[in-house]
C-alpha cells in the first residue's frame, strides 16, 4: 500500500566470526522453481442466440441465459462469467470476470489469484453467432537462489522473488551444510533468526525446502540460460546499453529521441545501465521492472527488465487508487449527477438499511472519501480495525460497499486522515450508483477505450462488481497516458478525459499527512507514513533536485509502481517494480532518479 513503510527486522545480517572458506560448494550458483497457476476457462468463447435465449462455451463448459433490456449474461459456474450486449456495428462487446483462485482452488499466493474483468469483444460470425479469445490473467510464481561467496568468504543464500518478493524473511541467509542438510540462517541486529533448512537432491540435482508463502515444498533446481537471464535486469552477456528512441506504435503515443525534446541521452544511457548493472542477490536491491519517460508530450525513455515486456500487464497496486479521481471527473465530464460535494450515505441509501447508525454518516461526501478523511472505522495501518482491507477481503459478505457502509462511524468527516482502501473502493459503488453502470464497463468507456489501453485487467469483488481499492493490471505504457493526460488539460490526442478545472482541482493539496491530522505520535507515524499532502486521491510529495524541492502529483503503489507528474518540467515518469513491503527502498526512487537523474539531463 502507498502509505506504508515496511517494518522489517533489520537489512543487515550480524556479523558473524568465521574463517574464509576456500573449498568451493555444489551449492554455490544459480537455483530457480517456477510455477504457474491457470484459469480452467480460455480460449474460443462461442456464443449464439436463438430468439431471446443465448448460448455459450468455452473450454468445454456451457451456459444458457436470456437477454434482460439488451444486455447479455452468462454464467460459466464458478469457472467465469461474460457479460455485455450488442453493439451498432454488430459486435459483441462486454466483459469477462475470471474466478478468483480460491474459488478454483489455485494455490496461487500472488495477486493474480484475485478475480478479473478484461474487455472481450466478439466478432459476429453468421447471423446470430459471435466468437472471440478469452485470454485471462495467468498466475506465475517464481522463486530464485543464488548462492555465492561473500568478500570474507562465507557462503550467503539470497531468494528472490518478482510476483509478492517472497524472500523467506530475510534479504541474505549464512548458508551451511550437513550432509544433505542445507541451513539457511539469518540473525539480526535485535538478536531474532529466521531459518530455513532445506534437503539437497541428487538425482536429479536440486534442492528440496518448505516454502511458507507457498504452504509447501518446493524443489529448485539449477538453472539454465533463459532463467538466469531473468534473474538479471538484462542478460550478462549484453553489450552495453545504448540509448534508443521508443518504438511508434498505434497506442496514441508519439515517440522521439531524448535530445529532439532536449534531454541529454548520455544521462538516460548511463541511469538505464546502473539499473541493468544493479546486483540483485543485494542486501538491498533495486527490483525495477520498467522506467519510461515523457516530456513535452513525447514518450523519449521505454525501457524493461527482468524479462518484463511492453505487452506484460503489471500490477500497479495501490497507484490504482488514483483512478477514482480520474473516474469521477470523467462521469462529471459526461454529465453523472455526482460531484465531490455529494452526500454517499444517501447516493447509496438502496443498500440499507445500515448497521451502527449515526448521524455523522450522512455529512461523509466523495471529497472525504478521496482524501481518506470519511472517519469510519477503517484503517489499513491497523490489523484490529473492522475497515482494515485484510479483513474486508477475508470477511463473508460480498458486496464490499454494503460492508463498508455498515462500518461504525469513528471520527467527524474531515476531523482525521487514516490511510484506508475501503474509503477509494466505495468511490467506485457511488460512481455506479450515479451512473447506473457497472464499474468495469464505467472504467472501459470513460478510461480505457478513450485513452487506448491495451488488454488489460481490472479485479473485482465476489459479487463480481469492480473493485476500486487498488490492484488493477495495466501495460506501463497506459499507465503514462493518464500522467500525460493530465498534463495536457484533461485531454488525450484531441479527446478530453476529464475537465482542465477538474485536473487543478484534484490535483491541489486537500488534507496533510502529519502526525496531527493522522492523530498518531512522531514515532507512530514514522512507522507508517512519510510526511505530505494528499489531493483527491492523488498524492503530492515534491522531488528534491539538488537544494530545491519542485512540486509534483503522482499516484504510487506498494512495491515502487509509479506515475510522477512534473509540470514545471512539461514531465512524466513511470516506474513499476518488485520490492513490496521495502518502502525504504522503492519511496528513494523519486528523489534519486527522477530528481537526481532525469530532471538533470533536460537541457533547457
Amino acid at each position: 500500500m502507498n502509505w506504508i513503510k515496511a517494518i522489517g527486522l533489520g537489512i543487515a545480517l550480524m556479523a558473524q566470526p568465521a574463517a574464509a572458506q576456500s573449498t568451493p560448494s555444489e551449492l554455490e550458483g544459480l537455483w530457480v522453481m517456477e510455477r504457474t497457476f491457470a484459469p480452467r476457462l480460455h480460449g474460443e468463447l462461442t456464443i449464439s442466440r436463438d430468439g431471446d435465449a443465448w448460448r455459450g462455451e468455452i473450454s468445454g463448459a456451457r451456459s444458457g441465459a436470456r437477454s434482460e433490456n439488451g444486455a447479455v449474461r452468462l454464467d460459466f459456474g464458478i469457472h467465469g462469467a461474460f457479460r455485455g450486449a450488442v453493439a451498432r456495428n454488430g459486435a459483441l462487446n462486454g466483459v469477462w470476470i475470471q474466478p478468483s483462485g480460491r474459488t478454483e482452488e489455485r494455490d496461487d499466493p500472488t495477486a493474480t489469484s484475485q478475480s478479473f474483468a478484461h474487455p472481450l469483444t466478439l466478432a459476429r460470425n453468421g447471423r446470430d453467432t459471435w466468437r472471440g479469445d478469452v485470454q485471462p490473467l495467468n498466475g506465475r510464481f517464481t522463486l530464485y537462489l543464488r548462492v555465492f561467496r561473500d568478500a570474507e568468504g562465507n557462503l550467503i543464500g539470497a531468494f528472490r522473488n518478482h510476483e509478492i518478493n517472497s524472500r523467506g524473511g530475510a534479504s541474505q541467509f549464512r548458508v551451511s551444510e550437513e550432509g544433505d542438510a542445507v541451513n539457511f540462517v539469518a540473525r539480526f541486529d535485535d538478536g531474532q533468526e529466521v531459518r530455513h533448512t532445506a534437503t539437497r537432491l541428487r538425482s536429479p540435482d536440486g534442492i528440496r525446502i518448505f516454502w511458507p508463502d507457498i504452504g509447501s515444498d518446493l524443489d529448485l533446481r539449477r538453472a539454465g540460460p533463459e532463467h538466469a537471464a531473468l534473474f538479471s535486469p538484462r542478460p550478462q552477456n549484453e553489450a552495453a546499453y545504448v540509448y534508443r528512441r521508443p518504438e511508434q506504435l498505434n497506442d496514441g503515443w508519439r515517440t522521439a529521441r531524448a535530445r529532439s525534446v532536449d534531454i541529454d541521452e548520455a544521462a538516460l544511457a548511463q541511469f538505464v545501465q546502473s539499473i541493468i548493472d544493479g546486483d540483485p542477490s543485494a542486501r538491498r536491491p533495486n527490483l525495477i521492472h520498467s522506467v519510461l519517460v515523457a516530456h513535452r508530450g513525447r514518450l523519449v525513455l521505454e525501457e524493461y527488465f527482468h524479462g518484463y515486456t511492453r505487452e506484460t500487464p503489471h500490477d500497479i497496486r495501490s497507484a490504482g487508487k488514483t483512478f477514482a479521481s480520474i473516474m469521477l471527473g470523467a462521469a462529471m465530464e459526461s454529465g453523472a449527477p455526482i460531484t465531490p460535494e455529494t452526500p454517499v450515505y444517501e447516493l447509496m441509501a438502496n443498500l440499507g438499511p445500515f448497521e451502527h447508525a449515526d448521524p455523522r454518516k450522512q455529512r461523509i461526501t466523495m471529497a472525504h472519501l478521496l482524501t481518506h478523511t470519511a472517519g469510519l472505522a477503517c484503517n489499513d495501518n491497523d490489523e484490529n480495525s473492522p475497515g482494515n482491507e485484510g479483513r474486508l477481503w477475508d470477511q463473508d459478505n460480498p458486496n464490499f460497499w454494503q460492508y463498508t457502509l455498515n462500518l461504525p462511524q469513528a471520527h467527524e468527516p474531515g476531523e482525521r486522515y487514516a490511510y484506508c482502501s475501503a474509503n477509494l473502493n466505495l468511490v467506485g459503488g457511488a460512481l455506479s450508483a450515479a451512473t447506473g453502470e457497472s464499474l468495469p464497463e464505467l472504467f472501459n468507456r470513460t478510461i480505457a477505450q478513450p485513452l487506448q489501453f491495451a488488454p488489460y485487467y481490472w479485479n473485482v469483488m465476489p459479487n463480481g462488481e469492480g473493485y476500486l481499492g487498488g490492484g488493477a493490471f495495466l501495460r506501463p505504457r497506459d499507465l503514462l497516458k493518464v500522467g500525460q493526460m493530465y498534463l495536457d488539460g484533461g485531454v488525450w490526442r484531441g479527446r478530453r478525459i476529464v475537465s482542465r478545472e477538474w485536473v487543478e482541482r484534484s490535483t491541489s493539496p486537500r488534507i496533510e499527512i502529519s502526525p496531527a491530522t493522522t492523530g498518531l505520535t512522531q514515532e507512530e507515524f514514522e512507522n507508517f507514513y512519510s510526511p505530505g499532502v494528499d489531493g483527491y486521491a492523488w498524492h503530492r510529495y515534491g522531488v528534491r533536485v539538488g537544494d530545491r524541492v519542485v512540486e509534483e502529483y503522482e499516484a504510487n503503489g506498494n512495491g515502487g509502481q509509479f506515475l510522477i507528474v512534473v509540470p514545471e518540467y512539461d514531465l512524466v515518469v513511470v516506474f513499476t517494480g518488485a520490492n513490496y513491503m521495502q518502502g525504504g527502498i522503492w519511496s528513494r526512487w523519486r528523489d534519486q532518479f527522477v530528481g537526481g537523474v532525469i530532471i538533470p539531463a533536460i537541457q533547457n
